[in-house]
């Protein structure tokens, strides 16, 4: 599909409002039980939750969904419905008398771009993304553009931003796929940029780009923590300027350990790391792009806007 769901076992699901004063969503990437993962927060604006869960020196590795939402700070509350989904089947933290799930999320700024300043991702939304996402078979095809999380999203405060995916699968046969919720305050870095000289105006909101890494390698958390900082590299050429205050650019590296790396010796795990993180920057690129592109082939028509951008009504 060349969609992080080309990663055995990874499930994503969209939820979100487009009416009535609304212009946001929820996106959940659900990975199959005992998946490890960690996260790294790259940009100067973020909006996260349960993240420090997710350091290396703590005591939980598995990740049991995350959340990727609208609605700034606000919209952070959709992460507890998709909690509550987990705990209802199984997933979490065991501890006495049932489970914590671990259920990390980050949010864009998307506040008011529906009319509603008050119109913001819900509890209740959290929980339908993850049932949603739980209800798709193996290997499906992932909504692109304004969807979910996307919903609301622009780039350079003036075209369209969106979900994109991508995949590569490389030569040991571990895929690595990548989710991103483009909603940026920089443009494309392509052959044909959108405008020559974006009308980027700091202090006007913040902007955000969110992005999931899946692999069906084996890696441990601190692997996971490397890998999603050498994923930002791929925002950076994909977006320019990236990483700003104004942005709260944010990785989530998932691992679902299906697919053993070579290890041994040192040179060999080595060659195997660096392979995959080289890899992961290179699919957030084409996730970030195709994030941009899909959400222009959705809501404009070709070429209404340019190779990339359509104004946001």
């Amino acid at each position: 599909m060349g969609a992080i769901t080309d990663v055995p076992g990874i499930r994503v699901g969209h939820v979100q409002k487009d009416d009535d004063g609304w212009l946001t969503g929820v996106t959940v990437v659900l990975p199959p039980p005992g998946t490890v993962g960690s996260v790294d927060v790259q940009g100067g604006g973020p909006a996260t939750h349960e993240t420090d869960a997710l350091d290396p020196t703590t005591l939980v590795s598995a990740v049991d969904a995350v959340v990727l939402t609208g609605g700034s700070a606000y919209g952070l509350a959709s992460a507890s419905g998709a909690q509550r989904w987990c705990e209802q089947n199984g997933r979490g933290f065991a501890v006495p008398g049932g489970v914590v799930p671990i259920v990390p999320a980050a949010a864009i700024f998307d506040l008011g771009r529906g009319g509603d300043f008050s119109a913001r991702p819900t509890p209740d939304m959290g929980y339908a993304a993850a049932a949603a996402a739980a209800a798709e078979k193996e290997g499906h095809d992932v909504g692109r553009g304004n969807v979910g999380a996307g919903t609301g999203a622009l780039i350079g405060r003036t075209y369209k931003g969106g979900v994109g995916t991508a995949s590569i699968t490389l030569e040991n046969g571990a895929v690595v796929g990548a989710l991103a919720v483009v909603n940026a305050l920089g443009l494309p870095v392509t052959e044909h940029s959108v405008v020559e000289e974006p009308a980027v105006e700091p202090g006007r909101g913040l902007n955000t780009t969110l992005v999931v890494v899946a692999t069906d390698a084996v890696l441990d958390v601190a692997e996971c923590k490397r890998t999603a900082s050498a994923s930002h590299a791929g925002i950076a050429r994909a977006l320019n300027p990236s990483h700003t205050l104004a942005d709260g650019d944010t990785v989530f590296c998932l691992a679902t350990g299906a697919v053993a790396l070579d290890r041994s010796d040192d040179v060999a795990r080595q060659i195997s790391l660096v392979t995959l993180q080289s890899a992961a920057a290179d699919v957030v690129r084409l996730a970030v792009l195709d994030g941009v592109a899909s959400a222009v082939a959705v809501a404009t028509p070709a070429g209404t806007y340019g190779a990339y951008g359509g104004q946001m009504r």
